[in-house]
This record gives C-alpha cells, structure tokens and sequence, in this order.
C-alpha cells in the first residue's frame, strides 16, 4: 500500500490580518494569483469488444472537466471510433455532457478523451475562517434553500432499520464533537480514511452504504457513497463528484492505482459547496479535477449507454493524470467551449 498524505491541518486557525492583500484572499478563500497553477493532462481511454456485432448503441459521455475560478480548461479533445457526430450539451446538474449515437453494427468502440487542466491554489481550509459561528446539527434551512437542496438531502431506499443503524454511527460522530458541524464532519472524512480497508474488486455499483459500513472495506465509489449517506442523514446536503485524482506516482496516495476518481462535495450555510475525498482523508485542492457532479454516480458517470442487440461485453479503461506545470504565466483558457486538438 502506498504511503499515506498526512493528516489535513487544524482547520480553525486564526483569522488573516485584513490589511494583507494575501490574507484578504486567503481568509475569502480565493486562488493565491501569486502562485502559477498546476497543470495536469487528462488522458482518458475506455475501449468496448462485443463477442457478435451490436446493431446500435446510444451514449452520454461525461469526460469534459468542469470550469470555474478553481479550475480552468485549457484544452479538450474526444475521440470516437467508430467516427460518429458528437453533440455538446449542459446537463440539468451543470456539467459538461456528451452524446452519440452509434449507427452500427459494430463490435468494436473506443472513446478517447485528452484533457489539459489548471488547477488554482487555494487554502481549502479557509472557509472556516468565514465562519463567525461554528454551525451545529441539525442545520436550519430556509425554505427556498431546501427547495433547491432536497435532491441532495434525500436518504436512498433501505430497510429501516439499516437506515436507523447509518444514523445512529452518523450521529456518534456529531454528538462526539459537541454537534460541531465542521468538527463533525471532518472527523467523518478521516475515520473513512484511516479505519476503512482501500480494497479493489471488493465492491459493485449495488453495493449499498450499510454494506460498506458493515464490511469497513471497499473503493472510492462506496467510501463516497457512504459519507453522502451520513451527511444527509445529519441534514447536511451531499453530493457525489466524478473525476480524476493526479496521485503522485512517487509518493501516491492511498488510491495510487485509481486515477478515475470519486468523492462528495457537502453544502456548508452561507459558505457553499466544498469538496471532501474520505478516500484519501483531506479536502480537495490541487490533486483533483472534477468532472462531474449527481445526486449519485448514475447522474455523472464518465459513459453511460443503451445497446440494441443481444451480446457479452468486455470493457478495459485507461486513465493517465501527467504534472505538465511549466514555469512562467499560464496560457489562455479554451473560452469557445469547442472540442480543440
């Protein structure tokens, strides 16, 4: 197993003094402008094989990563074989989606995805400066805010009691802390991290939350999945991230060999959506490109498709996350919003 990051700092340091231009944006949150990104290249490769021919097939591709003041997208390219028209839309969750339509037949696809990315650096901990008073559980929301954050508050079906059995370890958590949100919640981060087994091929897509918490093994998928599950049950909205995680190949972090990525991002009052990675154990910053975000995995999983025809499908994925940073000022950001070479 490869060696571990270490632990996230104290996340209640003191205020920045104001009259610093670099604490002002520290103490908002905001990238240093000072530092030059990070740039990461993306290189993305799911290649199908069908045992006898499909007559056509349907697809949505979520493999553009998201642009905003924490992330920019330099370039972007996909590549489909067999050579089909590709259509660029915005989802209903806001990201970046991709569709096809495979005429057929064909036994053979690959979908190639290249991505140049920058990542800006930002204290992830800043936040918590913000914070005049520490919010404690169970939060209030407004009802205009619950309106447009229940998607993110709603438990998925289980049996009751397995439900009451994710609340009871939720609420160990909160009532250890005092009911600290932020306190609550970090410590949640960290307990998925250190006293959960990273343990590929143990798991599916079926794999429910109360499973992975009974088991205590499993990948990102349920490591995230799980942590959505207690955070909506502590009233505090979740949700799921897809995207790619650069791991440092000399000193990679505990999902080395797992550069497809999952995490959550939870909804703090009057603070916004931050990013957790309970896999890892620390806040995202400058190792993580989001790709997309869902209420679940279904809502932003990289492919997803619907086949016409009877047949057995072997699937092999590739993912390559390469430090391209060079010195000197960044270059122009991709504004079009076209695929570029």
């Amino acid at each position: 197993m490869n060696h571990p990051p270490p632990d996230p700092p104290d996340p209640v340091a003191p205020r920045a003094d104001a009259g610093s231009n670099a604490a002002m944006r520290e103490s908002l949150a905001l990238p240093d402008l000072d530092k030059p990104p990070r740039r990461l290249r993306v290189v993305h490769r799911t290649r199908y094989h069908y045992d006898r021919p499909i007559a056509r097939s349907l697809h949505r591709l979520h493999l553009r990563p998201l642009a905003d003041w924490k992330q920019r997208v330099i370039s972007h390219h996909i590549a489909v074989t067999p050579a089909v028209p590709l259509i660029d839309y915005e989802d209903a969750f806001g990201n970046w989606a991709t569709r096809c339509e495979i005429p057929g037949p064909y036994a053979d696809l690959d979908i190639v995805a290249e991505s140049v990315v920058d990542l800006f650096d930002y204290d992830p901990f800043a936040f918590t400066k913000l914070l005049g008073r520490m919010p404690t559980i169970p939060l209030a929301w407004m009802p205009g805010e619950r309106t447009m954050l229940n998607p993110y508050l709603e438990h998925i079906e289980l049996p009751d009691s397995q439900i009451r059995d994710l609340y009871d370890y939720a609420m160990f958590f909160a009532e250890k802390h005092h009911r600290n949100l932020m306190e609550t919640l970090f410590a949640i981060n960290l307990e998925l991290f250190r006293n959960y087994t990273y343990q590929p091929n143990s798991t599916g897509l079926d794999t429910t939350p109360h499973e992975v918490m009974t088991r205590r093994r499993g990948v990102c998928q349920d490591f995230a999945n799980l942590f959505i599950s207690l955070a909506r049950l502590l009233g505090v909205p979740a949700r799921y991230v897809c995207g790619y995680v650069h791991t440092h190949i000399a000193a990679a972090s505990r999902a080395g060999s797992d550069a497809t990525h999952a995490w959550v991002q939870l909804y703090i009052p009057e603070i916004g959506w931050k990013g957790f990675d309970p896999t890892n154990g620390v806040l995202t910053q400058l190792d993580h490109v989001r790709v997309g975000y869902g209420r679940h995995y279904r809502d932003a999983a990289p492919i997803t498709g619907t086949l016409f025809g009877q047949a057995v499908e072997t699937m092999t994925v590739d993912v390559h996350v390469t430090d391209i940073t060079q010195p000197g000022p960044p270059d122009s950001p991709d504004s079009t919003g076209e695929r570029s070479a």
